[in-house]
């Protein structure tokens, strides 16, 4: 065949391919979405649910349990606007202490039950001014309309439309009255977050979201929670203070003026590794002042929420075998995503211990957190009623599922997005002073979103009986620390022990195990890390190798349920560290995990009536902040 015969067949071929790829646009994307049941029931404000009537606890000197979200974005939020938002601060809140939302999307959404404290985090960067411009291709037509009418082909230019918005909006010449919109949405946060604050019964923080990113998508953002209602007149933007030690320098410097603050970073593992990173922004090694700054005004780390799980990595921890939990892959280019050990909580803490050794000083030996990332002035926590973060990007199960538009599956970040998370927080009022002084102290936990329970204390004097005994709480501070102390050396040659406690949520599934998540430095400064199964459900006890039989799934895929017939409502353990060595550093951390439920995924597939995407199943879980061992010197 000759050569223009050879071309003519591969134009034939193509032209082939052409018409195929246009037919099936014309067929399929001329075609509306599946009907989806997660746009009903339409929100409806003269029949809107009201707040929930609030638990009013007194105080506890044990100290007691609440649960919160310190991660909340609203209108006021350049993206959140952009994609549908419409809820202000107030909403927010009202939403948090039960009452019904309008969605986005038009729908309905309540949480199953109100929380204890909340914190509206919107992005001090463009802070109202897109919502200010109120302009947008979803300001001329509603996401409902378009969702309800608009065929598959449409959905897809809208997305596109909408992300084009988004960053042409980032990249504006901002207003000469930007100063002034900034700070009315700013005193708008601080008036919603007065008028809600009720203490006793439910507890706000003022906040906002200091946003600095990176090329390439990298996040490096932090939450500055204040502690009191005292705040400053203005919300530093990365404009203001244009890396992570501007910021602090900015919050020392309210601190000083008695205004009690603190940050919180979030998403490290889509930071590139740069959240936990060995040496400073120029490249050196953290002295001293650096590592004292960090640890000043960053005691925690929210290691939960939608855009994924920080506190390992399968990479890292490859014999965790609950290490692969809503881990997201893909959300960053390759060249950035190598430096995993700068992206997650255990590995940072492992290093933190290195640093230690070398430097007498531990920049990393924070506490965690979970909280949402909602964009919609809402908790998006809930696997089988999830409404997602940002109404354009995954605010319906067609779209989450890849149903609304013609872009391919798994393609959209959003797919990949889980139901997380909460902050759980041992304090001994629902109070800002109680809360925040708990938060400072580390004595946090982090749930993927259901309301586990998990608590731990430490130290030479504790004994099993404690489990049970109705003072054994007062008894384990008396004797020892609690999450987030400190260990020393002790006169007795035997290793510290542990008293664990774990309680499921009352509303959610059964408890699998309980474990301690050990990470110690050997004799030559190289850091380990090792699971411990200590307690189990159903009689389990470890292997020789301290592997635990796994529970049998009791989820039904096609119906989306799960039976409560495995698993325990509670579980504890005393626990001693068989492999202590008194001249080591460590640290230990709890972990309760649940039996498997179903994924938000398989909820929306069944309401879709289409096969689920893996994994089916998950094992919610809860993860404390760490407890640490410091020899002498």
């Amino acid at each position: 065949m000759s050569v223009w015969g050879v071309l003519r067949t591969f134009l034939l071929i193509l032209a082939a391919f052409v018409a195929l790829a246009v037919g099936w646009v014309l067929v399929v994307g001329l075609q509306k979405p599946p009907a989806d049941p997660t746009l009903e029931p339409a929100f409806d404000p003269a029949n809107a649910k009201p707040m929930r009537p609030l638990e009013r606890r007194p105080p506890a000197p044990d100290r007691q349990a609440f649960f919160g979200d310190l991660h909340i974005h609203t209108a006021l939020s350049a993206d959140a606007f952009v994609f549908g938002v419409r809820a202000m601060p107030d909403d927010a809140y009202r939403f948090a202490k039960g009452a019904s939302l309008a969605h986005g999307n038009g729908s309905e959404i309540r949480l199953s039950k109100p929380l204890d404290f909340a914190a509206v985090t919107d992005h001090s960067e463009f802070l109202g001014i897109t919502r200010e411009r109120n302009e947008g291709v979803l300001v001329e037509r509603s996401l409902r309309d378009r969702l309800q009418n608009d065929s598959r082909l449409a959905l897809t230019l809208l997305y596109q439309r909408t992300m084009g918005e988004l960053w042409d909006n980032l990249a504006m010449e901002l207003p000469p009255e930007t100063d002034e919109i900034r700070s009315d949405a700013w005193q708008t946060i601080i008036g919603a977050a007065e008028q809600h604050n009720d203490p006793g019964a439910f507890t706000t923080f003022i906040a906002y979201e200091w946003t600095r990113g990176g090329d390439n998508g990298i996040h490096l953002h932090r939450n500055v929670i204040y502690g009191s209602s005292r705040a400053p007149d203005f919300a530093a933007s990365a404009k203001e203070a244009r890396n992570s030690r501007d910021l602090w320098a900015e919050l020392d410097r309210q601190r000083e003026a008695g205004i009690p603050v603190l940050a919180i970073p979030h998403n490290p593992n889509l930071s590139g590794g740069l959240t936990f990173a060995t040496t400073d922004m120029t490249g050196n090694a953290f002295d001293a002042d650096y590592i004292e700054t960090r640890r000043r005004n960053e005691p925690l780390t929210e290691i939960f929420q939608v855009k994924g799980t920080s506190e390992t990595h399968p990479a890292l921890s490859p014999e965790d075998e609950f290490a692969d939990f809503e881990i997201q892959e893909g959300l960053l280019p390759a060249s950035e995503a190598l430096d995993l050990r700068g992206g997650y909580a255990r590995a940072a803490q492992r290093v933190g211990l290195e640093i230690a050794a070398r430097s007498g000083s531990n920049p990393f030996d924070f506490g965690v957190i979970g909280s949402s990332d909602g964009h919609g002035a809402a908790s998006p926590i809930e696997e089988d009623a999830f409404f997602g973060k940002l109404p354009m990007l995954d605010g319906t199960a067609a779209i989450r599922l890849d149903q609304a538009t013609l872009i391919p599956e798994g393609f959209l970040p959003a797919s990949k997005w889980g139901a997380a998370g909460l902050a759980g927080i041992w304090a001994e009022e629902n109070t800002r002073a109680s809360l925040f002084a708990a938060m400072r102290r580390k004595e946090t936990f982090a749930t993927s979103g259901p309301r586990i329970r998990v608590r731990m204390f430490g130290g030479w004097d504790l004994e099993a009986s404690l489990l049970e005994r109705s003072d054994g709480i007062r008894e384990g501070y008396r004797r020892g620390v609690p999450m987030g102390g400190t260990l020393r050396p002790h006169e007795n040659p035997e290793a510290p022990a542990f008293l664990v406690w774990a309680l499921k949520d009352p509303d959610g599934a059964n408890l699998d195990r309980l474990q301690i998540i050990k990470g110690w430095l050997d004799d030559a400064g190289r850091s380990h890390e090792r699971v411990y199964e200590i307690a189990a459900s159903d009689g389990r006890v470890p292997d020789e190798a301290g592997r635990l039989v796994s529970l049998p799934s009791t989820v039904d895929v096609a119906s989306a349920t799960y039976e409560d017939s495995v698993g325990a409502a509670d579980l504890s353990a005393f626990w001693q560290d068989p492999d202590f060595d008194p001249d080591q550093r460590a640290f230990y951390y709890a972990r309760a995990l649940e039996i498997a439920t179903p994924r938000w995924s398989t909820y929306d597939a069944k309401r879709l009536g289409i096969p689920p995407p893996k994994p089916h199943s998950i094992h919610e879980r809860a993860v404390g902040s760490s407890i640490w061992y410091e020899p002498g010197s």
